[in-house]
């Protein structure tokens, strides 16, 4: 049996910068990754992916990107090559190709089982991240067999579908992107649009993120919220990164040929039903949209900084038909696939601790887990808004790390 202080399980964004933390802070500890660094890039993403926030927004403890396009977004390779480069540059003792078997309490502190040995440790930090597992309603097994169903982690581009019409089912960041690359593929889309948050790509000469960074809105914290659940149950983003910079919304695919229906209420064999709700989502998804231009705009005004900027403007509403499709058959319609982008959850299947909730999920307060000395990171709003993307793991990581070597010098008093 192997002895550390602290066992780290993952080696993505979020493992890495605790990492970084606790060697600031010399606590010895050990990164278990089931496979490479950064696997999930490798290995779960599809291939056309890039970043949604701008180059200029990476950023982890004591390193940044440094090439020469800052507005850009990365694509794939460059974020592993990013999280390797960081890995490297902070000698992260990482275990590769260690598959965690089991973790259980054990003496005051924990034993973390894995393919290729024991650890005994007094913490541990779950860094796996928020998107291990594609969510998918059970209504997807009424599908019949001639009808192609799969994941955005199964999806790697247009050319591994069937040929026929395909049926995307969520309107967040991972369902525009997809439905927009299929749809260019020549293959018929019809979205399947709920909940979900629209904003543009740029506004008034800047980049979204630039606005959210710079008004302090991606800072907010878990603690200030009202609904703190429901904050971090919230649709991602509907925004894609591209040379171009283009805004991607409804409007957008409705322009590029794609249909739009309501959120899928029903599925029986071919035959799908749709919620007739979609002109009220829509409409509250552009009110949204429009109160962010508004904290937008009155943080110029407060600033000062109305010649820097440009007049404010608004965006057209969502455009939508003036009766919604509230049924159709997938077989009238020629549709041979249905791509599930309904969501993603965690996966500790392999966590033998007491900690989960009734709906399974992990029981914390700002990443501190409900048992001692375990800490979560990289999840939606788990500290700040900013909490899941590359540029907010820092400052969770720096926060827990506090708390952890806190913990420990109580401990040895």
């Amino acid at each position: 049996m192997k002895r550390t202080t602290t066992v780290i399980i993952g080696a993505g964004q979020s493992g890495l910068a605790f990492s970084k933390q606790l060697a600031d802070r010399s606590i010895d500890h050990v990164l278990i990754e089931r496979g490479e660094v950064a696997n999930s890039w490798r290995k779960e993403r599809w291939d056309s992916l890039r970043l949604l926030t701008p180059n200029w927004q990476s950023r982890l403890p004591a390193y940044a990107y440094d090439g020469n396009d800052p507005d850009g977004y990365m694509n794939m390779a460059e974020v592993i090559r990013f999280l390797q480069g960081y890995a490297d540059f902070t000698g992260a003792p990482v275990e590769t190709d260690t598959n965690v078997i089991a973790v259980r309490a054990s003496d005051g502190g924990y034993v973390v089982t894995t393919d290729r040995g024991v650890w005994r440790c007094t913490s541990v930090v779950l860094a796996t991240g928020a998107c291990n597992v594609a969510t998918v309603p059970k209504t997807a097994r009424n599908l019949p067999d001639n009808i192609k169903s799969i994941t955005p982690m199964d999806y790697r581009g247009p050319d591994q579908l069937d040929d026929g019409g395909v049926m995307v089912v969520g309107a967040s960041a991972t369902g525009v992107q997809l439905a927009r690359e299929i749809q260019a593929s020549g293959r018929q889309v019809t979205l399947s649009v709920g909940e979900h948050v629209r904003v543009p790509r740029l506004y008034r000469g800047r980049d979204i993120k630039w606005w959210m960074d710079t008004t302090g809105m991606m800072d907010l914290r878990y603690d200030e919220v009202d609904d703190i659940r429901r904050a971090r149950r919230l649709p991602s983003l509907q925004l894609v990164g591209t040379p171009e910079h283009i805004t991607l919304d409804l409007n957008a695919l409705r322009g590029a040929g794609a249909g739009i229906v309501g959120r899928l209420a029903g599925l029986g064999n071919t035959k799908v039903q749709f919620s007739g709700s979609l002109a009220n989502q829509c409409a509250l998804a552009d009110l949204k949209m429009n109160r962010l231009l508004d904290t937008i705009d009155e943080w110029i005004t407060a600033n000062g900084m109305e010649r820097d900027f440009g007049a404010g403007y608004r965006f057209a509403a969502t455009r939508l038909d003036p009766e919604p499709c509230l049924a159709l058959d997938l077989a009238d319609r020629g549709i041979k696939t249905v791509l599930w982008a309904t969501g993603y959850r965690p996966d500790y299947s392999w966590l033998e601790v007491p900690v989960f909730d009734r709906k399974g999920r992990v029981r914390h307060d700002g990443g501190v887990v409900d048992a001692p000395g375990m800490y979560l990171m990289g999840l939606p709003f788990l500290r700040r808004r900013k909490s899941s993307f590359i540029d907010g793991v820092g400052d969770d990581a720096r926060d827990l790390a506090d708390h952890l070597c806190t913990r420990l010098h109580s401990a040895a008093a």
